[in-house]
């Protein structure tokens, strides 16, 4: 049978559609599409695949037992490597990972691994309903801060190995980014709580409305007789520009935007906690924050919305498929420019500072692309003269986040670097004897498979620092 040089395409809300709603955008495949886009796959003896994955899926093997129908036997092979599957079939950057290494991609397009991975998780939430069977406890208590990507997959690595394990999370939903920074119409946010569920279900205890550092010092933890912990805290401390009129009263960070609509429920007609209605917003910014913030800012009800990147489209750093989906909807993009100043008044006859009001316009200036950065890529140049402005009623800043320096404040002997991220060796281990850390609170802002690598390497490290313990 010859091979499809195509993967299958994923059914979605029409673009007219979706724009003025948060349900979710991709549909997810059928069965009968599952198994078509399963038969593209080589098995390949090498399994290029698995090694760029950063948990290390068994990719091939969760593909055959699609291609043989066997969902559910798929979907325990990925549950042995990852405790989120359905969240990452979802916002997994497969195409730079796995996708990437994909033996078809050298000829025609990578197999669908992301998609695959999604329909089996879906599958197996809707037709399994038993529990897991529970390893003898060990008697060894360990604490999780924060239950974001990272110190789930740290807690379901741990619980399956009979540790007893508490994640503390701050807020008063358990998820972190995955619940307050990535919108519904990507990721729903009762997927995240089936998983979360899922955990519990391995004896996993979760507490929220804790704040490690100000509730409890990781001192009082240990305290507590808990022999090890593992730092998740992400990264929620956001960046400014520090350019005139971010004080202003309609100006947001990323973090706060998203975190209102969708944790707090602002996208709803009668909001307890509401942002914007109508006009126009810019988000300033070019990466997967900025697009979630652009298109939730859309089905919140803006007139016009403008993504503004001071680089051009190819340097733009968020997932492709999100771009995409952010200009079928309708969202500008206002390219090689720059804010350098949020202009905003009350009113004209407002005599009171006018730092206080809300936003009017965002003065941006055009920019150039010059020499190659360390990153390489090429450095944005000022024009000098070319500032213009652009009317705007909100403006939402999506420049990136820093780790919250609370757990440092309040923890001796923990050291971190210059940018605030925690300093661990290759298994996690911080300064601390029995702290161990990862994700977005030690590398910054990164995505959800990268902390859960990390959170699943902190496990490993755990568990044989216990045992030898």
């Amino acid at each position: 049978m010859a091979l499809d040089p195509k993967k299958h395409e994923m059914p979605s809300q029409a673009p007219e559609v979706r724009a003025h709603n948060f349900n979710e955008v991709a549909l997810g495949y059928t069965a009968e599409i599952a198994v078509a886009e399963a038969q593209r796959c080589l098995e390949c003896k090498n399994r290029p695949c698995v090694s760029a994955c950063p948990v290390n899926i068994s990719i091939p093997e969760f593909i055959h037992e699609i291609k043989s129908g066997e969902f559910e036997k798929a979907y325990q092979v990925i549950y042995g490597s990852s405790s989120l599957p359905a969240v990452c079939g979802r916002v997994c950057p497969q195409e730079t990972q796995c996708e990437s290494k994909c033996t078809m991609g050298i000829k025609f397009e990578p197999v669908g691994i992301g998609r695959l991975e999604r329909f089996v998780a879906d599958w197996h939430n809707e037709n399994t309903c038993e529990n897991p069977i529970i390893p003898p406890r060990k008697g060894h208590r360990v604490a999780i801060v924060g239950s974001g990507p990272s110190g789930l997959t740290c807690a379901g690595d741990l619980a399956k190995k009979g540790y007893d394990v508490t994640v503390f999370e701050a807020l008063h939903a358990a998820g972190g980014v995955l619940v307050y920074g990535i919108p519904e119409f990507r990721l729903p946010k009762a997927i995240v709580a089936k998983e979360v569920e899922t955990l519990k279900q391995w004896g996993v205890e979760v507490n929220t409305d804790v704040v490690i550092g100000k509730t409890l010092t990781i001192d009082e933890v240990f305290e507590m007789g808990y022999e090890a912990v593992f730092i998740g805290s992400g990264a929620g401390l956001p960046n400014f520009m520090h350019i005139p009129g971010e004080s202003l009263k309609t100006v947001y960070s990323a973090n706060e935007f998203l975190t209102r609509s969708n944790l707090m429920k602002a996208y709803r007609d009668d909001p307890t906690t509401p942002i914007m209605k109508g006009g126009n917003v810019a988000v300033v910014g070019g990466g997967n924050v900025a697009m979630d913030a652009a298109r939730t800012a859309l089905r919140l009800g803006a007139d016009n919305v403008y993504i503004i990147y001071r680089r051009s489209m190819e340097e733009l750093p968020a997932r492709k498929e999100e771009v995409e989906h952010a200009v079928e909807e309708g969202i500008q993009f206002k390219l090689l420019m720059n804010p350098v100043e949020i202009l905003g008044y009350d009113n004209p006859d407002d005599k009171r500072d006018p730092k206080n009001g809300n936003v009017t316009a965002i003065r941006c200036i055009k920019m150039e692309l010059g020499e190659p950065d360390a990153k390489g890529r090429r450095r944005p140049v000022a024009i000098p003269g070319s500032e213009f402005d652009i009317p705007v009623d909100t403006v939402v800043i999506a420049i990136g986040t820093s780790p919250n320096p609370l757990i440092k404040s309040t923890t001796k002997g923990l050291e971190v670097n210059d940018h605030g991220g925690i300093i661990v060796n290759e298994d996690g281990l911080t300064s601390r004897e029995g702290v161990y850390a990862g994700g977005d609170a030690v590398t910054g802002a990164a995505t959800v498979i990268s902390a859960m690598g990390a959170g699943k390497t902190a496990a490993a490290a755990i568990d044989e620092y216990l045992s030898n313990k």
